[in-house]
């Protein structure tokens, strides 16, 4: 690695929020790089709603209250975290910047977060996890060959991983038209260099004619998730649940967990933002495991919000990859390190001495409204 301490230094003037990470990226990657990370699905409605969802909430104010002894740590799976933000998975990172996800490693041990290991990462993740800190997960795409697929958790189980997040909404990819403007391919030498030979089995936009005859029949199906949570003592997270029903499901076939996802706009187009849909999960798992979100949030008022509806943590993708591209470790860590200010700020502004302080009352629905 290039990079090595995450400091502020070389971060470029300006940069205060990750909305200035991502408008330093697009001028940063190539055009290549930026339609994978940037974009999404179709007309990419989702994308823009899983972000509107968050601007059309307000959030309580709450004065003159104790906040000594105050935090943000929250306990995943019988585990301590510092702060209830943790890295997404996202393929392909050195597309970003030469350190890839071993930049983003670095930078997540620094900053006390959670990181997830992409499937699709473009380095081994036996090497990931030696620059990692003790919280990082490995999220898992079910291979048709189920030696392939506990192969692969075999490996995350020996290096240290703590959990395997099994993503199951992308059994194919989305119709993602800023990609195919834009030619997308990854540079010569660059792989999912974790799947091997198995590499040809990742759903691909270029065989989506076949979607019937050669895709589904090979995905993943409820009584797969049973298989791989009765040979694994990880506990195993569902990531892109969105269907209350769905949710119940899951935990009868042995998830652990579920992260409310739509997987960034990136499948399907006018699927719901995770924001709207998180509380009926909530309140559909009751409690049984714990639940965590993703989708749109570039605050650390979007985060006290998804804790304020009953979640348990928060995820962030496209932000981590802006700040890898901009500045390689240090960007990261700026970019996790600004979340966590913004939340703790919003906390004490709200009242809230400890997550577990925001409730829904914390919550105002439609703040522009006139209430007589």
């Amino acid at each position: 690695m290039t990079d090595t301490l995450p400091t502020l230094a070389d971060i470029p003037n300006g940069i205060v929020s990750l909305s200035d990470y991502e408008r330093f990226a697009g001028e940063t990657l190539d055009t290549n790089a930026w339609a994978y990370f940037s974009g999404a699905s179709a007309d990419e409605i989702t994308a823009r709603w899983n972000r509107q969802a968050f601007d059309r909430v307000g959030l309580e104010s709450r004065v003159l209250r104790h906040g000594k002894g105050g935090h943000t740590r929250v306990e995943l799976f019988g585990k301590k975290f510092e702060h209830p933000i943790l890295v997404a998975p996202v393929a392909h990172q050195m597309l970003a910047h030469p350190d890839g996800e071993q930049a983003t490693a670095v930078a997540a041990a620094a900053l006390d977060a959670g990181f997830v290991v992409s499937t699709l990462a473009s380095m081994r993740l036996e090497d990931i996890a030696v620059a990692a800190g003790p919280r990082i997960w490995f999220q898992l795409y079910m291979q048709p060959d189920r030696a392939a697929t506990l192969d692969l958790v075999r490996r995350a189980e020996t290096a240290g991983y703590e959990a395997i997040v099994v993503t199951v909404d992308a059994p194919v990819s989305g119709a993602r038209n800023r990609e195919q403007r834009a030619g997308f391919r990854l540079p010569d030498g660059m792989s999912a260099v974790n799947l091997g030979d198995y590499a040809q089995h990742v759903p691909s936009a270029a065989l989506q004619s076949v979607v019937f005859e050669h895709f589904l029949p090979i995905a993943a199906v409820w009584s797969d998730i049973e298989w791989l949570a009765a040979n694994t003592s990880l506990p195993v997270i569902l990531k892109g649940i969105l269907n209350a029903d769905d949710a119940e499901r899951a935990l009868g076939y042995g998830a652990a967990g579920l992260i409310v996802s739509n997987h960034g706009g990136r499948t399907l187009d006018t699927l719901p933002p995770t924001f709207t849909v998180l509380p009926r999960i909530v309140d559909r798992v009751a409690g049984r495991a714990p639940v965590l979100v993703d989708g749109g949030i570039r605050r650390g008022t979007d985060v006290l919000k998804c804790i304020a509806c009953g979640a348990s943590a928060v995820m962030v993708g496209r932000p981590i990859v802006y700040g890898l591209a901009v500045a390689g470790v240090r960007g990261v860590a700026h970019v996790l390190r600004i979340l966590r200010d913004e939340l703790e700020l919003a906390m004490a502004l709200t009242g809230c001495r400890t997550l577990s302080d925001a409730g829904r009352d914390l919550l105002v629905t439609d703040p522009l409204q006139l209430k007589l």
